[in-house]
C-alpha cells in the first residue's frame, strides 16, 4: 500500500520546518557571535547539542553506549569539529548569506571526493551540476576582485569539503554496519567532535563571554531546535519519502539563510553574487534530481546548518 497523500504533506511540513531552522539559523549564530568567541560558542553549540541528543535517545529508549566508536570519532573530527569551527570561523569574518550558500556546495564535494575514495564516477547530468557548481563558486568568489571577505569564503568552502569527506566515511560506516542507529551515531560523534572544540575554547585568547538573553536564546535554538528538534524532524521525513526528494526540499535552507541574512542583517547581494548563487543552487537541484531518478540514498548522519 502507497503512502497516502496526507502522510506525504506530513512529512514535506516537517521537511520545510527543518529548512526554515536550519535556514534561519545562519542569522542566530552570527548574532551569537556579538556574545561570545568563535570557538566558545561552537565548543557550546555542539557539546550541548550532544546531549541532547543523548536525552532524545533516553526517551526513545535507545540504547546509550556507542557502537563503532574509531570510526565516529573520526567521524565527529570531520563532522562536528571541523565543519562547525569552520563555518562559526568563517561568520566572524564574513557574512551569514554567504557562508551558507558556500558551505551548501557539500553535496557538489560529496560527488566529486566520492570518485576517487568510492568509485562512484560522475555520469550524465551530473557533469551539468559539477560545471554549474563551479562557475558559481568562480562568480561568487570574483578571483579578479578579491576582498577582505576571501578568507570566510574560503573557510565556509573548507567547510562543505569536510562535511563531504564526513558524509563519504559515514557510507562506508553504514556499508559495514548497516543497522547502526542514525540518532545514536549522530550524537555519539557530535560528542566526540565537541571536545577538541572545547579545549581549543579554553586555550584560544578571546573577549569574555557576555552571557545575555541572546546568548542564551542562541544556545538553546542550536541545541534545542536544530539538533534535537531538526533530527527528529529529518528522520520522520526520510522514512516516508525517497532520499532524493528529502535532500531537494532541504535545499531551501541555504535560501532561507540569504534571504534572513539580507531582512535580519542587512546583507543584501550584489547582482553578481545572486547569479552565483543561484548557478550553486541549479546544481545542488540536479543532484538531487539525480539522486531521485537513480534512487540513491544521501546519508543522513550528518548535520546541516
Amino acid at each position: 500500500m502507497g503512502i497516502t497523500q496526507s502522510i506525504k504533506i506530513k512529512a514535506f511540513g516537517a521537511l520545510i520546518l527543518l529548512s526554515v531552522l536550519w535556514g534561519y539559523n545562519w542569522v542566530v549564530m552570527k548574532y551569537a557571535l556579538l556574545d561570545a568567541g568563535a570557538f566558545q560558542f561552537g565548543a557550546m553549540r555542539t557539546f550541548f547539542g550532544a546531549l541532547c541528543l543523548m536525552l532524545v535517545m533516553r526517551l526513545m529508549k535507545k540504547p546509550l553506549k556507542p557502537k563503532e566508536w574509531p570510526t565516529l570519532i573520526m567521524l565527529g573530527v570531520l563532522q562536528t569539529c571541523g565543519f562547525t569551527g569552520l563555518i562559526i570561523w568563517a561568520l566572524v569574518h564574513g557574512g551569514a548569506g554567504k557562508t551558507a550558500v558556500l558551505t551548501y556546495t557539500m553535496p557538489f564535494w560529496v560527488m566529486v571526493l566520492a570518485w576517487p575514495l568510492l568509485g562512484e564516477k560522475i555520469r550524465g547530468i551530473q557533469w551539468l551540476a559539477v560545471f554549474s557548481s563551479l562557475l558559481g563558486l568562480i562568480i561568487i568568489f570574483d578571483p579578479l576582485h578579491l576582498g577582505s571577505d576571501f578568507f570566510s569564503m574560503s573557510l565556509a568552502v573548507m567547510a562543505g569539503i569536510f562535511w563531504a569527506l564526513a558524509v563519504i566515511l559515514a557510507k562506508k560506516l553504514h556499508h559495514r554496519a548497516p543497522h547502526l542507529d542514525l540518532v545514536s551515531l549522530t550524537a555519539w560523534q557530535m560528542f566526540f567532535g565537541s571536545l577538541p572544540l572545547v579545549v581549543v575554547a579554553f586555550m584560544v585568547d578571546a573577549p569574555p563571554i557576555h552571557w545575555s538573553p541572546r546568548l542564551f536564546a542562541a544556545i538553546g535554538f542550536n541545541a534545542i531546535l536544530c539538533n534535537a528538534l531538526a533530527w527528529l524532524l529529518w528522520l520522520y521525513a526520510l522514512q516516508r519519502l525517497t532520499a532524493g526528494v528529502a535532500s531537494m526540499t532541504s535545499m531551501l535552507a541555504p535560501l532561507i539563510g540569504v534571504l534572513a541574512a539580507w531582512v535580519h542583517l542587512g546583507e543584501a547581494p550584489s547582482s553578481l553574487e545572486i547569479v552565483g548563487m543561484l548557478l550553486i543552487g541549479l546544481a545542488l537541484g540536479l543532484i538531487s534530481v539525480h539522486a531521485m531518478g537513480a534512487h540513491e540514498e544521501i546519508e543522513p548522519a550528518m548535520g546541516q546548518d
